[in-house]
Protein backbone atom coordinates (compact mmCIF):
# COMPACT_ATOMS: atom_id res chain seq x y z
CA UNK A 1 0.00 0.00 0.00
CA UNK A 2 1.46 3.33 -1.10
CA UNK A 3 0.29 6.55 0.51
CA UNK A 4 1.18 9.91 -1.03
CA UNK A 5 1.00 12.84 1.37
CA UNK A 6 1.32 16.44 0.11
CA UNK A 7 2.60 19.08 2.56
CA UNK A 8 0.67 22.24 3.50
CA UNK A 9 -0.78 23.88 0.38
CA UNK A 10 -0.33 27.65 0.70
CA UNK A 11 -2.54 30.08 -1.23
CA UNK A 12 -3.06 30.22 -4.97
CA UNK A 13 0.60 29.44 -5.79
CA UNK A 14 0.25 26.21 -3.82
CA UNK A 15 -3.07 25.36 -5.41
CA UNK A 16 -1.65 25.91 -8.89
CA UNK A 17 1.32 23.71 -8.07
CA UNK A 18 -0.94 20.98 -6.72
CA UNK A 19 -3.14 21.06 -9.80
CA UNK A 20 -0.11 20.87 -12.08
CA UNK A 21 1.85 18.13 -10.32
CA UNK A 22 -0.60 15.89 -8.47
CA UNK A 23 -1.63 14.00 -11.64
CA UNK A 24 2.05 13.57 -12.56
CA UNK A 25 2.95 12.31 -9.10
CA UNK A 26 0.09 9.83 -9.14
CA UNK A 27 1.11 8.62 -12.58
CA UNK A 28 4.71 8.13 -11.49
CA UNK A 29 4.24 6.59 -8.04
CA UNK A 30 0.79 4.94 -8.35
CA UNK A 31 -0.34 5.57 -4.75
CA UNK A 32 -3.49 3.87 -3.55
CA UNK A 33 -4.29 6.80 -1.24
CA UNK A 34 -3.50 10.51 -1.65
CA UNK A 35 -3.76 12.88 1.32
CA UNK A 36 -3.28 16.66 1.15
CA UNK A 37 -2.94 19.13 4.01
CA UNK A 38 -5.08 22.11 3.04
CA UNK A 39 -5.26 24.33 6.11
CA UNK A 40 -3.44 27.21 4.35
CA UNK A 41 -5.08 26.78 0.96
CA UNK A 42 -7.33 29.87 0.96
CA UNK A 43 -5.12 32.98 0.85
CA UNK A 44 -2.72 31.33 3.29
CA UNK A 45 -5.23 30.72 6.06
CA UNK A 46 -8.16 28.32 6.03
CA UNK A 47 -10.25 26.48 3.45
CA UNK A 48 -13.28 27.28 1.31
CA UNK A 49 -15.82 24.86 -0.12
CA UNK A 50 -14.75 25.71 -3.67
CA UNK A 51 -11.12 24.87 -2.93
CA UNK A 52 -12.11 21.71 -1.06
CA UNK A 53 -13.98 20.47 -4.13
CA UNK A 54 -11.08 21.45 -6.40
CA UNK A 55 -8.67 19.35 -4.34
CA UNK A 56 -10.94 16.34 -4.71
CA UNK A 57 -11.29 16.87 -8.46
CA UNK A 58 -7.48 17.03 -8.79
CA UNK A 59 -7.05 13.65 -7.08
CA UNK A 60 -6.92 14.17 -3.31
CA UNK A 61 -8.92 11.57 -1.37
CA UNK A 62 -8.47 12.98 2.13
CA UNK A 63 -7.79 16.59 3.14
CA UNK A 64 -6.29 17.27 6.56
CA UNK A 65 -6.28 20.59 8.39
CA UNK A 66 -4.61 22.32 11.36
CA UNK A 67 -4.61 25.45 13.51
CA UNK A 68 -6.01 27.61 10.67
CA UNK A 69 -9.05 25.37 10.20
CA UNK A 70 -11.50 28.06 11.31
CA UNK A 71 -9.94 31.11 9.64
CA UNK A 72 -12.52 31.21 6.84
CA UNK A 73 -15.97 31.65 8.34
CA UNK A 74 -17.71 29.72 5.57
CA UNK A 75 -16.12 26.47 6.75
CA UNK A 76 -18.81 26.26 9.42
CA UNK A 77 -21.36 26.00 6.61
CA UNK A 78 -19.90 22.89 4.96
CA UNK A 79 -17.40 21.08 7.19
CA UNK A 80 -19.97 18.67 8.63
CA UNK A 81 -20.88 17.59 5.09
CA UNK A 82 -17.28 17.47 3.85
CA UNK A 83 -16.80 13.71 4.15
CA UNK A 84 -13.26 13.80 2.78
CA UNK A 85 -11.99 16.51 5.16
CA UNK A 86 -10.72 15.96 8.69
CA UNK A 87 -9.67 18.60 11.19
CA UNK A 88 -7.53 18.05 14.31
CA UNK A 89 -9.32 15.45 16.39
CA UNK A 90 -8.22 16.99 19.68
CA UNK A 91 -10.28 20.14 19.23
CA UNK A 92 -12.74 20.23 22.17
CA UNK A 93 -15.88 18.12 22.29
CA UNK A 94 -18.67 19.61 20.19
CA UNK A 95 -16.39 21.20 17.58
CA UNK A 96 -17.83 20.86 14.05
CA UNK A 97 -16.33 18.34 11.66
CA UNK A 98 -14.50 15.08 12.34
CA UNK A 99 -10.98 14.20 13.35
CA UNK A 100 -10.46 10.89 11.60
CA UNK A 101 -11.70 8.95 8.63
CA UNK A 102 -11.53 5.36 7.43
CA UNK A 103 -10.95 4.84 3.71
CA UNK A 104 -11.47 1.55 1.86
CA UNK A 105 -8.74 1.15 -0.77
CA UNK A 106 -9.48 -1.96 -2.80
CA UNK A 107 -10.49 -3.90 0.28
CA UNK A 108 -7.72 -2.52 2.53
CA UNK A 109 -9.03 -0.16 5.18
CA UNK A 110 -6.88 2.83 6.12
CA UNK A 111 -7.58 5.11 9.07
CA UNK A 112 -6.40 8.70 8.69
CA UNK A 113 -6.10 10.73 11.91
CA UNK A 114 -5.44 14.48 12.19
CA UNK A 115 -4.00 15.86 15.45
CA UNK A 116 -2.67 19.24 16.55
CA UNK A 117 0.19 19.95 18.93
CA UNK A 118 0.00 22.20 21.99
CA UNK A 119 3.57 23.51 22.30
CA UNK A 120 3.75 27.10 20.91
CA UNK A 121 0.18 26.70 19.61
CA UNK A 122 -3.21 27.50 21.20
CA UNK A 123 -3.98 25.09 24.05
CA UNK A 124 -6.48 22.40 23.09
CA UNK A 125 -7.08 18.83 24.25
CA UNK A 126 -4.17 16.44 24.76
CA UNK A 127 -3.11 14.95 21.38
CA UNK A 128 -1.44 11.95 23.06
CA UNK A 129 -4.59 10.87 24.91
CA UNK A 130 -6.74 11.55 21.86
CA UNK A 131 -4.34 9.43 19.80
CA UNK A 132 -4.74 6.56 22.28
CA UNK A 133 -8.51 6.80 21.93
CA UNK A 134 -8.60 6.99 18.14
CA UNK A 135 -5.95 4.32 17.52
CA UNK A 136 -7.94 1.82 19.56
CA UNK A 137 -11.09 2.79 17.69
CA UNK A 138 -9.36 2.59 14.30
CA UNK A 139 -7.87 -0.83 15.00
CA UNK A 140 -11.35 -2.33 15.08
CA UNK A 141 -11.65 -1.70 11.33
CA UNK A 142 -8.35 -0.65 9.77
CA UNK A 143 -5.09 -2.49 9.26
CA UNK A 144 -3.22 0.73 8.38
CA UNK A 145 -3.29 3.90 10.52
CA UNK A 146 -1.86 7.19 9.21
CA UNK A 147 -1.39 10.28 11.44
CA UNK A 148 -0.91 13.89 10.31
CA UNK A 149 0.45 15.68 13.40
CA UNK A 150 0.13 19.43 12.86
CA UNK A 151 2.56 20.83 15.41
CA UNK A 152 5.26 23.45 15.94
CA UNK A 153 7.83 21.80 18.18
CA UNK A 154 10.13 19.12 16.80
CA UNK A 155 10.30 17.51 20.24
CA UNK A 156 6.52 17.17 20.45
CA UNK A 157 6.39 15.58 17.00
CA UNK A 158 9.16 13.14 17.82
CA UNK A 159 7.56 12.32 21.16
CA UNK A 160 4.21 11.45 19.58
CA UNK A 161 5.91 9.33 16.92
CA UNK A 162 7.85 7.30 19.48
CA UNK A 163 4.75 7.09 21.69
CA UNK A 164 2.78 5.58 18.78
CA UNK A 165 5.64 3.52 17.29
CA UNK A 166 4.32 0.08 16.39
CA UNK A 167 0.71 1.11 16.93
CA UNK A 168 0.35 3.22 13.77
CA UNK A 169 1.82 2.95 10.29
CA UNK A 170 3.00 6.54 9.94
CA UNK A 171 3.30 9.84 11.79
CA UNK A 172 4.06 12.78 9.51
CA UNK A 173 4.58 16.32 10.77
CA UNK A 174 3.06 19.41 9.19
CA UNK A 175 2.76 23.14 10.06
CA UNK A 176 6.31 24.51 9.98
CA UNK A 177 6.49 24.61 6.16
CA UNK A 178 10.14 23.56 5.87
CA UNK A 179 10.80 19.98 4.79
CA UNK A 180 13.08 18.13 7.20
CA UNK A 181 15.60 15.46 6.17
CA UNK A 182 14.96 13.06 9.05
CA UNK A 183 12.61 10.58 7.39
CA UNK A 184 13.01 7.09 8.85
CA UNK A 185 11.26 3.91 9.94
CA UNK A 186 11.17 3.73 13.74
CA UNK A 187 12.11 0.56 15.64
CA UNK A 188 8.63 -0.97 15.65
CA UNK A 189 7.64 -0.13 12.07
CA UNK A 190 6.22 3.40 12.11
CA UNK A 191 7.30 5.76 9.32
CA UNK A 192 8.20 9.24 10.55
CA UNK A 193 9.26 12.67 9.33
CA UNK A 194 9.28 15.83 11.45
CA UNK A 195 7.84 18.02 8.71
CA UNK A 196 6.77 17.19 5.17
CA UNK A 197 7.18 20.82 4.13
CA UNK A 198 4.86 23.03 2.10
CA UNK A 199 3.43 23.40 -1.38
CA UNK A 200 3.48 27.00 -2.57
CA UNK A 201 5.91 29.91 -2.86
CA UNK A 202 9.59 28.94 -2.96
CA UNK A 203 11.00 32.48 -2.80
CA UNK A 204 8.96 33.69 0.19
CA UNK A 205 9.44 32.96 3.89
CA UNK A 206 7.18 30.06 4.90
CA UNK A 207 5.05 31.05 1.92
CA UNK A 208 4.60 34.72 2.82
CA UNK A 209 6.12 37.88 1.39
CA UNK A 210 9.72 37.95 2.58
CA UNK A 211 10.02 41.76 2.81
CA UNK A 212 7.18 41.87 5.33
CA UNK A 213 8.73 39.13 7.43
CA UNK A 214 12.15 40.80 7.39
CA UNK A 215 10.55 44.13 8.38
CA UNK A 216 8.88 42.41 11.31
CA UNK A 217 12.23 41.10 12.55
CA UNK A 218 13.98 44.44 12.01
CA UNK A 219 11.36 46.66 13.66
CA UNK A 220 9.22 44.38 15.83
CA UNK A 221 6.27 46.39 14.51
CA UNK A 222 2.99 44.80 13.39
CA UNK A 223 2.98 43.92 9.70
CA UNK A 224 0.49 42.21 7.44
CA UNK A 225 1.67 38.78 6.27
CA UNK A 226 0.35 37.86 2.82
CA UNK A 227 1.07 34.93 0.51
CA UNK A 228 3.69 36.00 -1.99
CA UNK A 229 2.55 35.61 -5.59
CA UNK A 230 5.96 36.43 -7.06
CA UNK A 231 8.86 34.14 -7.84
CA UNK A 232 9.28 30.39 -7.90
CA UNK A 233 7.03 27.70 -6.45
CA UNK A 234 7.58 24.32 -4.85
CA UNK A 235 5.83 21.10 -3.88
CA UNK A 236 6.90 18.96 -0.93
CA UNK A 237 5.53 15.51 -0.17
CA UNK A 238 6.32 12.04 1.12
CA UNK A 239 5.56 8.63 -0.33
CA UNK A 240 5.16 5.85 2.22
CA UNK A 241 5.05 2.14 1.38
CA UNK A 242 3.20 0.07 3.99
CA UNK A 243 2.64 -3.66 4.36
CA UNK A 244 -1.11 -4.30 3.97
CA UNK A 245 -1.22 -7.15 6.48
CA UNK A 246 1.02 -6.00 9.33
CA UNK A 247 0.40 -2.27 8.92
CA UNK A 248 4.12 -1.63 9.32
CA UNK A 249 5.92 0.81 7.06
CA UNK A 250 8.52 -0.56 4.68
CA UNK A 251 9.83 2.68 3.17
CA UNK A 252 9.41 6.45 3.36
CA UNK A 253 10.62 8.69 0.54
CA UNK A 254 10.81 12.49 0.56
CA UNK A 255 9.66 14.31 -2.55
CA UNK A 256 10.83 17.86 -3.26
CA UNK A 257 9.91 19.69 -6.46
CA UNK A 258 11.29 23.18 -7.11
CA UNK A 259 13.67 24.93 -9.50
CA UNK A 260 16.64 23.40 -7.70
CA UNK A 261 15.05 19.92 -7.67
CA UNK A 262 13.09 19.44 -10.93
CA UNK A 263 10.53 16.71 -11.35
CA UNK A 264 11.10 13.87 -13.79
CA UNK A 265 8.40 11.41 -14.81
Amino acid sequence: MKILFIGDVVGSPGRNQLEAYLPKLKQKYQPQLTIVNGENAASGKGMTEKIYKQFLSWGAQVITMGNHTWDKREIFEFIDDAKNMIRPANFPEGTPGRGFQIIDCNGVKIAVINLQGRTFLPPIDDPFRKADELVELAKKEASIIFVDFHAEATSEKQALAWYLDGRVSAVVGTHTHVQTADERILDNGTAYITDVGMTGPYDGILGTDREAVIKRFLTNLPVRFEVTKRGKVQLNAVLIDIDDTSGKAKQIKRIMINDDHPFFV
